[in-house]
């Protein structure tokens, strides 16, 4: 990205101004500027990710219970059929014998949400979600290019 900017102005009616102006004071955006360059960035990033080959990054958070059986195995075992497209988790102990883990995927956008839906699904995750986004957004790319066959969701979970 480039760190040119050019001038340009914008009509608005009162009532969407004074929306616009209670949101960048929301977000804490440091001025109505950045606040419009985000939300340009996340429509275009949105359009970007309509196609399903489109390079994408993901992140999936998990909610678990230690205590419930085998669920550490199932994770890793998901985790292991999508391992060229995990590139990161974090475990973070909860009060109680809950667990969060959030894991970081790279790849297509049709691959990300797949391993995204099959992580969500192993048994014992009892909570979750996901975010996924263009790398494009930041002016960068996964470097995630090489050819895949279609990403499969596994037919039954295994553990």
């Amino acid at each position: 990205m480039t760190t040119r900017v050019v001038r340009l102005g914008v009509s608005l009616e009162p009532e969407l101004l004074a929306l616009l102006d209670r949101w960048v004071r929301e977000r804490n955006s440091p001025s109505r500027s950045d606040a419009i360059r985000f939300l340009i960035r996340k429509e275009l990033a949105a359009r970007t990710l309509e196609d399903p080959n489109s390079d994408a990054l993901g992140a999936v958070a998990l909610l678990y219970r230690h205590s419930t059986p085998n669920v550490l195995r199932r994770l890793t075992a998901a985790e292991h059929r999508w391992g060229e497209h995990v590139r990161s988790t974090t475990h973070v102990h909860l009060e109680g014998d809950a667990c969060a883990e959030v894991v970081v995927l790279l790849g297509r956008r049709a691959e990300v949400e797949a391993a995204a839906e099959d992580l969500e699904g192993v048994k014992g995750v009892v909570g979750g979600g996901s975010v996924v986004t263009a790398p494009a957004l930041a002016g960068g790319r996964t470097g995630h290019r090489h050819p895949h066959p279609r990403a499969k969701r596994p037919t039954t979970r295994r553990g």
